[in-house]
C-alpha cells in the first residue's frame, strides 16, 4: 500500500474511532506503538517504520495536531480537506 487514507468508524453518526493509515510494504504489521499526542498513537511495523496513525479521540483532533506528528515522523503533511470525513462528524 502505497497511499495514505483515513478509515473512520461512527457509532450513532458520531466518531469513535479512526485510523490514517500510512505507506507500507505489502505485509508490514504493528509490532509496537508510541504515543506522541494526546489522542494519537502511532503504529510502528518490526523495523521501526511508522505505518499507521490510531486516532483516539476522533472529535478532539486537529489537523494541526495530525500535521505535528506527521512532521515528527518526516511525513508529508496532511491537508484539511483529507480529514473532512472527521472534521465533520
Amino acid at each position: 500500500m502505497n497511499e495514505t487514507y483515513l478509515e473512520v468508524t461512527f457509532r450513532h453518526g458520531r466518531p469513535v474511532a479512526a485510523y490514517y493509515y500510512l505507506p507500507r510494504k505489502r505485509g508490514q504489521k504493528s509490532y509496537r506503538t508510541k504515543r506522541i499526542e494526546l489522542g494519537l498513537v502511532v503504529d510502528l511495523s518490526r523495523d521501526g517504520q511508522p505505518i499507521g496513525i490510531e486516532i483516539t479521540a476522533p472529535s478532539k483532533v486537529t489537523v494541526a495536531a495530525l500535521n505535528r506528528v506527521l512532521t515528527k515522523l518526516g511525513l508529508s503533511r496532511v491537508t484539511r480537506d483529507e480529514l473532512a470525513p472527521l472534521l465533520a462528524a
